[in-house]
């Protein structure tokens, strides 16, 4: 755990959240300032700061979060599609630099409903 960390700290139990899943590998929970109608964030409970530190030995880890998505999407009700996005470094916009995926979904005020 990094001291200065928010998501360690979320991990650790000293921030709250909202989770939507945990085990003993992965945290996901709501993001507390969503950009879509769905916004979940799905985080290693090991610190990693980004892709670029990652290795083979993340490989179980890496897939883990990408097959964790839409189930949580359809959990969270995204269930019509949703995006599955890393932000990794400056160029990338990371704003947390513990590794996290986001999941945005849900019906957008602009989408014409059927």
């Amino acid at each position: 755990m990094h001291a200065d960390c928010v998501f360690c700290k979320i991990i650790a139990g000293q921030i709250p959240s909202q989770k939507v899943y945990e085990d003993e590998m992965m945290l996901a929970f709501h993001d507390i300032h969503p950009a879509a109608p769905v916004h979940v964030l799905i985080i290693p409970k090991i610190h990693i700061s980004n892709l670029f530190d990652c290795t083979q030995a993340h490989t179980e880890m890496l897939g883990k979060m990408a097959l964790l998505a839409p189930q949580l999407a359809k959990q969270t009700g995204a269930d019509n599609g949703f995006r599955f996005v890393i932000n990794n470094g400056v160029d990338g916009r990371q704003e947390v630099y513990h590794l996290h995926a986001h999941i945005l979904g849900g019906a957008h005020p602009w989408q014409r409903q059927t």
